[in-house]
């Protein structure tokens, strides 16, 4: 569909992003020969670690491969007019200590959040001109009760004991996302002063099990059933349970009845927003405003942040220890540490020379999980959509349902395991899981007057079709149609007010974003996959078998999602080894 505006739209130039997106940031000069450390991608995690770095003394120097920083947190231009949250699109994981340390408020980040949050509307055939029934919950309780009494008077009692329960298994994680998992290898082969030392990284997996409690083996459980296990032991209405299992498979090639779906929800309802537990928002001017209110606070600090440098070597000297990186154009930067914000497999597989990495170690990171069920689409509209179940204000202004993560085809979790059984069949699903959201409802800075960005995340899609057939044009096109069509019968004349689309399948992710697979969390966020074992056992405290390279992207401890934690931690573990040194 071609970019270009028509409708109601009025052509509007757009606000120009800080100029040193566009080209080489310069702080403290050019480009030059040797850094303390070099930070390799500037996605959020890169400049999180940079910023952490420089403010500690620590001369750093970013290098990014694309024209624009923020890797999955990025805002770009795709249609004329429209500004969009062209991968990642919501945030709330962002790790509070982070926000306050950065300074990220000083340095521009304006955030919109959002109430209600989730927004699930129903077909139910056969209801005539009776509106069809529609699930909003928000952070009114009593409101939450009400709306889920519509399907069952039980569960709207239930419910708040399920919030509490949640919050509480939150609580019990939240600690052990701001510092390194137990080093075992220390704590078991390590000199005496060092297993001292590793008994301190005891102190969060004790405070977890002090707040848990005697509820242990429930909240076991959660983290290793499948959620619909779970669910089925609180709820009896389906449209509830959907609704709350889409947190469980979002970005991950599972089903709400795969075991261990359960840790994915919790994930996806542990972070906060300024002050407000499990709180959802839009960054004004799209995701991409966080990642220059980082960078603004890292270069201000000294850092370098340099785009268009791709990364693609590091260098190693003759005993073993990391001098630097080699980038494509010849250039060799040297420096005493090297953090790479790219995938395991991207900084181990394909940057580091393979003669200093045990094999095993290659070999544990060669069998990573990374299948992605992912398709983003962005979408510009000249108008809001209009649910059946929710018809639109008579002069279109944004309703409390338009702010929402609005789910389609998910009133049933049957539905969401049929549409992950068909891509386990090589197809992309025939009744796709759509989480829809117009941050333009509450930033109107997104779009012309009277139109909108949609942001479509939708699930499942393959990565490589059946037959072993690769994704092209008209695969796509016949992809998005479906979506559209899906959308269209929830929200009549959806179609017809789209002026341009973005379509983002799992390899395109991968090509543009450096996503292996086209996972959003460089490699999923399984139970084998996390913690202890992240992105491999033995090797999940940031440091590698390299000496001075470590790992400061998704896949490392904690894992994905916008939190910035990778980064801060790994900054801090590279800091402290310096310090040693």
């Amino acid at each position: 569909m071609p970019a270009s505006g028509r409708g109601l739209c009025r052509a509007v130039a757009a606000s120009p992003f800080p100029a040193w997106r566009r080209a080489h940031t310069e702080a403290g000069g050019g480009l030059k020969p040797e850094y303390d450390a070099v930070v390799i991608g500037a996605g959020h995690n890169g400049l999180v670690a940079a910023a952490y770095l420089q403010r500690l003394g620590v001369n750093t120097a970013v290098f990014e491969r694309r024209h624009v920083i923020g890797g999955a947190a990025v805002t770009e231009e795709i249609v004329p007019g429209f500004k969009f949250s062209r991968a990642s699109y919501l945030l709330s994981l962002l790790r509070p200590q982070i926000y306050t340390d950065l300074e990220l408020k000083k340095h521009g980040l304006r955030l919109h959040l959002r109430n209600p949050y989730s927004f699930t509307p129903m077909l139910e055939e056969g209801a005539g001109s009776k509106v069809p029934r529609s699930l909003l919950l928000g952070t009114d309780m009593a409101e939450n009760q009400k709306q889920i009494a519509q399907f069952s008077r039980k569960d709207a009692q239930v419910f708040p004991r399920y919030e509490e329960f949640m919050h509480r298994l939150a609580l019990a994680i939240d600690p052990l996302l701001d510092a390194a998992p137990v080093d075992m290898v220390a704590f078991q082969r390590g000199s005496l002063l060092q297993r001292i030392k590793s008994l301190s990284t005891l102190k969060p997996l004790l405070k977890a099990g002090r707040i848990l409690g005697a509820q242990l083996p429930e909240y076991y459980e959660v983290l290793t059933a499948p959620i619909t296990k779970v669910l089925d032991q609180w709820f009896e209405s389906e449209p509830l349970k959907a609704t709350l299992a889409t947190d469980a498979v979002i970005g991950a090639m599972t089903s709400p009845c795969t075991p261990g779906s359960g840790y994915v929800l919790l994930h996806h309802v542990m972070g906060g927003l300024e002050g407000m537990q499990g709180a959802w928002g839009y960054v004004q001017g799209g995701m991409g405003a966080l990642s220059d209110a980082i960078a603004s606070s890292a270069t201000t600090h000294g850092a370098s942040i340099f785009t268009e440098k791709t990364v693609v070597k590091v260098q190693v000297n003759s005993e073993g220890c990391v001098q630097g990186v080699v980038l494509e154009d010849g250039t060799e930067v040297r420096s005493k540490v090297v953090l790479s914000n790219t995938s395991p497999q991207i900084t181990f597989l394909k940057l580091t020379p393979q003669e200093w990495l045990p094999e095993k170690f290659l070999e544990k990171i060669s069998q990573l999980d990374t299948r992605s069920p992912v398709t983003k689409i962005n979408v510009a509209v000249d108008r809001l959509p209009s649910f059946l179940a929710a018809p639109n204000a008579p002069r279109g202004h944004p309703l409390p349902h338009h702010q929402c993560s609005i789910h389609l085809n998910c009133e049933d979790t049957l539905l969401l395991h049929q549409a992950f059984e068909d891509a386990m069949d090589g197809l992309p699903s025939h009744r796709p899981m759509i989480e829809l959201c117009i941050p333009s409802a509450l930033d109107p800075t997104l779009a012309p007057s009277g139109c909108h960005v949609v942001s479509l995340f939708t699930q499942y899609t393959p990565y490589t079709l059946a037959g072993g057939k690769a994704w092209d044009e008209r695969e796509r096109d016949a992809y998005a149609d479906r979506v559209f069509d899906c959308i269209e019968v929830y929200a009549p004349g959806f179609k017809d007010s789209v002026v341009g689309r973005d379509i983002l399948t799992p390899p395109d992710l991968e090509r543009i974003f450096g996503l292996p697979g086209g996972n959003i969390f460089h490699c999923a966020m399984s139970l084998d996959q996390l913690y202890f074992a992240r992105p491999v056992p033995l090797h999940s405290g940031y440091r590698c078998p390299l000496q001075g390279l470590y790992l400061c992207g998704s896949g490392a401890h904690p894992g994905g999602g916008v939190m910035g934690a990778a980064g801060r931690n790994a900054a801090l573990a590279a800091f402290r080894d310096l310090k040693s040194k």
